[in-house]
């Protein structure tokens, strides 16, 4: 943290939230690697042949564990803190990826991806909530886009690893590149040492004075640091002093209570949106979708998936840059509309049959469009969706509901990576047409229930909601003393 704050000119919540997000960097990697690995001729030398199911239990297998692990990943980050539950997750990831690379039977590889996705799991939503929470508002859609970033970075890195070793001798041309990500993700439990912990997590540990210095030093401007120091002293969904299970149960008590009233339509919206995102078709075996297009040899799938891993770290830059110009509703629904358009047209190409492997105009035109696609929902859907729902989020459940927003995103995920290789082979259009309707339906609701959160601090976010609650309703339990207090002073001042 001292090394951090220390670098000249730049604010330590910069430096921090960039060095916590280069935690998501191996999660690009993964889901970049593990395509290419597995259709490598040295990988089923290894393993021996499998079918295209066992293929999609494979590439899915490290989704279950991350939707279970992200579920406690709030009770974990409160009670141990964002920054240490972070660095855990990076190194059980890396333990799980040492396990893959070292493995000689295809259940062992398995069982790598099994605590892979426990790691992920752990540092992925946390990672997002901490940069929120230690990002100044008029700057935190750029800042909490960081983490999307690194992950396209983490898929252009994979992708060009896997390139680059698949012509070297032997099973090492499959094992270096999960033996990079190991590395990486070590290296990156370490980085975490250099990062403050959050000023709440450390009022509600009872350690004021070390919050109030950090608060301090994190170079945010006047008036969000007072908001800061008086709010965040009313503590954390889950107290950090109670035992792990006794937090288990209650997170089951508030999970059941985030689906009442007043908190159920924030949360059921927010899953609805981070599992939606996924059924718009970004993680349906981008290799599956090319090689269907006319993309037939393993080196040119891994070179095209590396050409639109490119594309997407490209068009990241700018989006990032406007995050917080465009805004969260204004992202989504042209990313939505935009994702709409580009699926009917491939859905309908192949209806048609107008998409042949080996000559005509048509397997040019989807080609060009998965990676629109690609491009598309990187700009739009992956950074104002994620963001908004850390932003939407009330404080008493923020770590619980992002929790259950990666939890969702990754079920769905898990459905979407198992089904689409199954889905193409019976249907060479069917697929391309969900994808299109799913995203539809999604801009519609997005358009009549998201509202803009670009710019606000997240405790005037907060409150916007509870004055929305109290016009519809006339009254509203929970008390926002706080919020009144912070209104006078803004009067008198």
């Amino acid at each position: 943290m001292a090394i951090l704050g220390l670098v000249k000119g730049v604010p330590l919540w910069l430096s921090a939230s960039i060095v916590t997000a280069c935690n998501a960097m191996v999660f690009g990697m993964d889901t970049s690697t593990i395509g290419p690995v597995t259709t490598m001729d040295s990988f089923v030398k290894t393993f021996g042949e499998f079918s295209s199911t066992m293929h999609g239990v494979i590439v899915s297998s490290i989704l279950l564990p991350g939707v279970l692990a992200a579920l406690v990943a709030g009770i974990l980050a409160d009670r141990y803190g964002r920054t240490r539950m972070i660095a855990i997750g990076s190194v059980v990831f890396g333990l799980g990826a040492v396990l893959e690379a070292a493995s000689s039977q295809l259940g062992m590889f398995i069982v790598g991806r099994l605590i892979k996705g426990v790691g992920e799991g752990i540092f992925l939503s946390t990672v997002y909530v901490h940069v929120c929470e230690i990002s100044p508002a008029k700057v935190r859609g750029i800042i909490a886009s960081i983490p999307q970033f690194m992950i396209t970075l983490g898929l252009v890195a994979g992708f060009f690893i896997s390139y680059g070793t698949a012509g070297l001798q032997g099973s090492i041309s499959w094992r270096l590149p999960i033996a990079v990500q190991a590395f990486l993700a070590f290296a990156n439990a370490a980085l975490c040492g250099l990062v403050p912990p959050s000023p709440r997590w450390l009022f509600a540990k009872g350690r004021p004075e070390q919050a109030r210095t950090i608060i301090a030093m994190l170079g945010l401007d006047d008036e969000e640091q007072a908001e800061l120091l008086t709010l965040a002293v009313s503590g954390l969904e889950h107290s950090p002093d109670l035992s792990f299970w006794h937090n288990l149960r209650q997170t089951a008590i508030e999970f059941r209570e985030a689906f009442s009233k007043p908190f159920r339509a924030r949360t059921v919206f927010g899953c609805f949106i981070m599992a939606m995102q996924q059924f718009s078709g970004i993680d349906g075996y981008a290799p599956i979708l090319l090689q269907q297009a006319g993309v037939s040899s393993s080196q040119a799938s891994f070179l095209a998936s590396g050409v639109s891993a490119l594309l997407i770290m490209a068009v990241t830059v700018p989006a990032t840059l406007f995050a917080d110009r465009w805004g969260r509703k204004t992202s989504t629904l042209v990313g939505g509309a935009s994702i709409f358009f580009l699926m009917l047209l491939m859905g309908s190409m192949y209806a048609a049959g107008e998409v042949h492997a080996d000559s005509g105009a048509g397997r040019w035109v989807v080609i060009v469009s998965i990676y629109l696609f690609a491009l598309v929902f990187n700009a739009t859907w992956a950074i104002g969706i994620r963001a908004f729902l850390i932003e939407s989020l009330p404080r008493k459940t923020r770590s619980s509901g992002a929790s259950l927003g990666q939890g969702s995103n990754w079920l769905a995920n898990y459905v979407v990576a198992l089904t689409t290789p199954v889905f193409i082979s019976s249907s060479s259009f069917g697929a391309y047409y969900f994808f299109a309707f799913c995203s539809l339906f999604t801009t519609i609701v997005c358009a009549l229930f998201m509202y803009e959160t670009k710019g606000h601090s997240l405790e005037v976010i907060e409150q916007r909601y509870l004055e929305r609650q109290v016009r519809s309703t006339g009254r509203w339990r929970p008390n926002i003393q706080g919020f009144r207090m912070r209104r006078l002073r803004a009067s008198e001042g």
